[in-house]
């Protein structure tokens, strides 16, 4: 019986100089990825990601850059095995990257749509100095206790990625979220760090930037999924266009599930293969389900690992 395996994809946060260079040095598609991706949004790929630079922590950027190596991870593996995936899920900007993997979006259209997402995010954040931050060591209640207490003291801030258990990022306006700090910690927070981030995603400070998203999801997507893939918002898995448009607009303003999707699925699959820079899914994973395996795509060495392993 073959294996029930999950294609998983990284979000923002992932990215760093270097990414996907063993891919465009070894191999004539991902060098044609590249380049036709770059004319597509009028970027230099190998500058942004094989060069010094600060563009590639620019949301703009950041987002085509992470996705675009995400898939030419998962094509050259495509290409290697041909496995078909018992669904998809990636983690926020992720999903865009599971959605055009699963076939319903095009890696072309992909890349400018993310790029425009990007961009629609930084709008959105533009002049009120938002920001993250990651907390460590709360249950997730109480996050969700001390957000709604400051909200109803006029504070913006909400949660915006549950990404383990005790592991827990919010999202708002920078004054406010360092406000909360000593009231993370007074809680029992062993961290409350804010992040190097310029946008605040997930959350409803990016509300201006839906209905833009969702004319360019109307005009680019397909009903072409393949597999399904697990929505970050409900943790529960879409197979058509309506719903993947409905749900990655809805996805803007509403937190990252992404560990109560992996815990909803876990016990349906053999296996799960993340596709992009780095492991930090797969590290996640080993938290979240330490019965599911998990390997990762992340250069050459570790395609060929992958191929071998499944073969």
């Amino acid at each position: 019986m073959s294996k029930r395996i999950a294609m998983i994809f990284p979000g923002q946060g992932s990215q760093s100089i270097g990414m996907g260079k063993s891919f465009y040095e070894n191999s004539e598609v991902a060098r044609e990825m590249f380049d036709r991706a770059g004319e597509r949004i009028g970027v230099d790929f190998k500058a942004l990601l094989f060069e010094e630079n600060e563009q590639i922590n620019q949301t703009e950027y950041t987002q085509p850059a992470i996705l675009l190596v995400s898939l030419v991870a998962y094509r050259l593996f495509q290409d290697a095995c041909g496995v078909t995936p018992a669904l998809l899920l990636g983690h926020s900007l992720g999903e865009f990257s599971a959605v055009s993997a699963a076939g319903a979006l095009d890696y072309l259209d992909a890349v400018e749509l993310v790029h425009k997402r990007g961009s629609l995010m930084q709008g959105a954040c533009d002049g009120i100095d938002a920001g993250m931050m990651a907390l460590v060591g709360l249950d997730d209640d109480k996050v969700e206790q001390l957000c709604a207490e400051a909200q109803a003291a006029g504070k913006k801030v909400w949660p915006a990625n549950y990404n383990q258990d005790g592991q827990l990022v919010v999202a708002g306006l920078k004054a406010d979220l360092s406000a909360m700090e000593e009231t993370f910690k007074g809680a029992g927070a062993k961290r409350a760090l804010l992040l190097n981030m310029s946008v605040s995603s997930h959350c409803p400070l990016l509300e201006s930037a839906q209905a833009p998203l969702k004319e360019a999801m109307e005009a680019m997507l397909s009903d072409s999924f393949a597999a399904p893939v697990v929505s970050n918002v409900t943790a529960a898995p879409y197979g058509t266009k309506a719903e993947a448009v409905a749900l990655l607009t809805e996805q803007l303003v509403k937190p990252v599930r992404y560990k109560q999707s992996v815990a909803a699925v876990a016990g349906d699959l053999d296996l799960a293969i993340e596709f992009g820079n780095g492991s930090v899914l797969k590290g996640l994973n080993r938290r979240i389900a330490k019965d599911l395996e998990t390997l990762n795509v992340s250069d050459m060495e570790s395609l060929q690992k992958v191929v071998e392993a499944l073969a």
